[in-house]
């Protein structure tokens, strides 16, 4: 968001409050952040706050000695987002119907930039059939309109209204200010480990976190994919915006990836999949018996061959991942012939610095021409960005 410019406009009601964390988040991720209150909203937070956090001037009246005769055009026409957080039902209303009676409504109305609008109020009020239609006619204009929250609000009531967190908006306003180049592409990606159950208490599984899983999702959906992500057992919160399944084992996330598996452009497999499970699952716990026992393995599905398998004219653009300790590019090469992929991300997980528990990667992107290219370390989202920019060249090949 560095040198981004952002607007956030703050209307009269009690979350008011969480637009103050917004603007600061907003300054920190780099944003020129710059905010136009309603006199409402003056009721609830002082204008000196938003100064102090922002570090500009804030704007409140349209008659106000400091405010120039133009600012109500500049400020929405030179801004790449204006942000309502909360938009209250009053200000969604004159939104739809074109009222301009200061100098935040104004400067919507003059905005050639992308607007966010994010309805905070009680639950009848949400529900109301009026804010609905003007909800309708906000979206069917263009306006980007996130859903409310659901939960516990300020009037002691429970249900949808609550403003979202200010990080949610803040991931809301990334997606929005980015270059959409995976626009109408369906993208599915597979997060995390299996697990295998040895008996009802005991499993097996492996070191995956699900990090650089999560981090191709949202950056995908971040750039306009249509993404799915099927994830085994993680402790990481599903990117907004994708449509999320949650699996165990190799054969629940082979059902979950083989349902529809043709209908998607980019399939990018992240997960850990136990190759093995054990042959015969114990009804009850394994009781300690003394001196050594043995444990019989079969194996599970290969997913990625699978999918392999079913490539047709090149479609989907199939990408792996090979996690290993020896011989790195032999054995992901290896992979990659084997399993039928476009390419395949590899790293040594014997590393302490990438791979498994850890922000950061270090990779080697394998081509099926025979193609290396090794990547220095770096984080996870900038790996999985670096990684989408070179489906995104390969898929503008194929057209």
């Amino acid at each position: 968001m560095k040198e981004k410019n952002v607007v956030v406009g703050v209307t009269g009601g009690i979350a008011a409050y969480k637009a103050a964390e917004l603007v600061r988040l907003l300054v920190k991720a780099g944003a020129r952040t710059s905010v136009a209150m309603t006199e409402h909203a003056t009721k609830f937070v002082t204008p000196l706050t938003f100064g102090a956090l922002s570090g500009n001037p804030v704007i409140c009246d349209m008659w106000d000695a400091k405010t120039g005769p133009m600012d109500h055009i500049d400020w929405g026409q030179k801004a790449d987002l204006v942000i309502i957080a909360p938009a209250t039902a009053n200000f969604i209303g004159k939104l739809a119907h074109g009222l301009g009676d200061d100098f935040l409504s104004t400067m919507v109305l003059a905005a050639t930039a992308r607007i966010l609008v994010c309805p905070a109020m009680n639950t009848r009020m949400f529900l109301n059939p009026a804010v609905q239609a003007n909800l309708g006619v906000l979206r069917e204009r263009g306006y980007e309109v996130m859903e409310p929250a659901e939960g516990s609000l300020a009037c002691r009531t429970e249900g949808p209204g609550r403003l979202p967190e200010p990080e949610e908006i803040l991931e809301e306003a990334r997606r929005l200010l980015k270059h959409h180049d995976l626009e109408g592409l369906k993208i599915l990606v597979t997060a995390g480990p299996t697990i295998e159950a040895l008996d009802p208490v005991r499993y097996m599984t492996n070191r995956s976190s699900g990090r650089m899983g999560y981090a191709m999702a949202r950056a995908a959906r971040m750039r306009g994919g249509d993404v799915t992500l099927v994830s085994g057992p993680t402790n990481l919160k599903p990117p907004a915006g994708v449509a999320f399944k949650s699996v165990k084992t190799a054969e629940e996330m082979l059902g979950a990836v083989m349902n529809g598996c043709e209908n998607f452009d980019v399939i990018i497999k992240a997960a850990a999949v136990l190759d093995y499970k054990p042959k015969e699952r114990a009804v009850h716990k394994i009781k300690k018996r003394g001196g050594e026992q043995t444990l019989s393995l079969t194996e599970n599905p290969d997913i990625l061959a699978e999918l392999g398998c079913r490539k047709r004219e090149g479609k989907p653009l199939l990408v792996g991942f090979a996690a290993e300790t020896q011989e790195l590019t032999a054995n992901a090469t290896e992979k990659l012939r084997k399993k039928n992929l476009d390419l395949i991300v590899a790293n040594d997980v014997s590393r302490q610095d990438a791979g498994f528990e850890v922000d950061t990667n270090a990779v080697k992107i394998i081509y099926r021409d025979g193609r290396v290219e090794e990547w220095a370390l770096m984080s996870k989202e900038e790996v999985a960005d670096r990684l989408l920019d070179r489906v995104g060249e390969m898929l503008e090949k194929r057209c």
